[in-house]
């Protein structure tokens, strides 16, 4: 007696599943001391930044303002923290999904500097030095 589909293994079987993709642990080393090196620096940042408004005492008229140098920081801060903030989820997730997330954390770390930097600039401008 035949029967009308192969029995066992065959070639109507699907072919096996790859293995998973093994994490670096250079990578994701990399990546979590890129992340805190980040939220740090964004902490140093907003108290230095929360202090240099603070001690902003003597502004003249002429030569300073003061909204300017709050508006400066204040932007900066924010903005970097809401790029910081996506920079670590996109790297948290790359590595969750087990692809290289050191790019990511590396990248975020350098645009949050960027803006900080841009921050003191504005600040200086304003301050008038």
């Amino acid at each position: 007696m035949t029967y009308p589909y192969p029995q066992g293994p065959g070639p109507y079987l699907p072919p096996p599943y790859p293995p998973p993709r093994q994490s670096s642990a250079v990578d994701v080393t990399i990546s979590i001391l890129t992340m805190v090196v980040i939220l740090v620096f964004i902490a140093v940042a907003a108290v230095l930044g929360i202090f240099s408004l603070a001690f902003l005492d003597h502004c003249p008229p002429a030569t300073c303002s003061a909204e300017g140098a709050a508006g400066a920081v204040l932007s900066s801060l924010g903005i970097a923290g809401l790029v910081g903030a996506t920079g670590i989820v996109v790297a948290i997730v790359q590595l969750v999904r087990r692809k290289p997330g050191w790019p990511f954390a590396v990248g975020t770390l350098v645009l949050c500097a960027v803006i900080l930097v841009m921050g003191v600039v504005g600040y200086v401008v304003a301050v008038g030095g």
